[in-house]
Formats: C-alpha cells, structure tokens, sequence
C-alpha cells in the first residue's frame, strides 16, 4: 500500500542553528494542530468513509501529513544540531534535552507532549470532514505564525511550502464535504 520516496516533499537545507525556532516548530509536528495529529486523524477517518472518493483522498492527505511529519522533524534536526548543553538552556530546552537528548520528540512549543485527545474521530461523515477542514485552517494559521517567528529564508521557504499544502487540503475536504452534503445521509 506504501512506497516510500526517499525524497522531502520541499528540500530542506538549514545551515544556521537556531534553538528557539526549534522548540517553536517541533508544535507541528506534536502539537494540537501538527502534522502527526493531522496525518493519525485522517488515517482513522478514511475507514468510516462511505465510499471509495472519500476513503482515497482521506488516505492520500494522511500519507503526504506523514511526509510533513518528516520535513519537521528534519527542519527540527538541523534547527539543534551541534547546539552546547549551554545554547539549550538557554533556548528553554534543557528539560527537553534532559528527556531526550537531541532526539526526535513530538511535543508542543510549550514542551506537552504529543496526545490522540488533539484529534476525533466520530464515524460521522460530515462532522469528521468538518474537523479535518477545521485543522488545515489551524494549521495553516501556526505555519503563518512560525513563517512570522522566521528570519531566515532556508527555514521560510519549506514553511511557506507547508502552509501552502494546508490550503490546498483545506479545499479538497471542502470539495468532498460539499459533495456528501448533497447526499441525504452519507453515514
């Protein structure tokens, strides 16, 4: 069912360290609007979709979440890499660090680690895609924050990449949304 590319969806190539944009990016990829939620949130769903048009797309979007998931946490990895014990703390990542070294580990900007409890999944089709149209908009919204945060254009370009890829998400679920809105119960 899944081929892996071994290939980033957007290239990402961070020479500069920057710990405090670290800790704010790792809340996409384990924050209530972050990718591992998004991608976890439209796998569950795709089962409960009444047909295959919404069973494929809900798989299609989780399958490429899965491949933000990576670019976070590579933005993440080179955002920390080479950081001191000294440059951590500072930064507000030495309870972190303490936890998991320089480690990948999905949590929000404020160190809560990542829970399902940000995601539901009702088996109702059009309170599901309500939802999923909800968490792109979010989403996208913390991408222009952090796009905001930024000051160098290695690190704006592939978020700029990724909020693009939240509005582009956001319309196909409307597109969907809208096309069991006219069945009369598409449970």
């Amino acid at each position: 069912m899944y081929k892996y590319a071994k290939k980033l969806n957007y290239p990402i190539n961070i020479k500069k360290k920057n710990l405090r944009m670290a800790k704010a990016i790792n809340t996409q990829l384990g924050g209530a609007n972050g990718e591992l939620g998004a991608a976890l949130r439209y796998f569950c769903q795709k089962f409960t979709m009444p047909d295959d048009k919404g069973k494929a797309l809900l798989n299609d979007i989780a399958c490429e979440e899965l491949g933000h998931v990576e670019m976070i946490a590579t933005m993440f990895h080179q955002l920390t890499k080479d950081a001191t014990i000294e440059e951590l703390k500072e930064a507000g990542l030495d309870g972190y660090f303490a936890d998991h070294g320089k480690g990948i580990y999905p949590t929000d900007a404020s160190g809560v680690p990542f829970t399902v409890m940000y995601f539901a999944s009702t088996g109702d089709t059009l309170a599901d895609i309500s939802e999923d149209m909800a968490a792109e908009q979010k989403a996208r919204a913390v991408y222009e924050n952090l796009i905001e945060l930024a000051d160098d254009e290695s690190l704006i370009g592939p978020l700029l990449f990724l909020r693009q890829r939240e509005v582009v998400h956001f319309n196909r679920f409307k597109e969907l949304y809208d096309y069991y809105k006219q069945i009369k119960d598409p449970r």
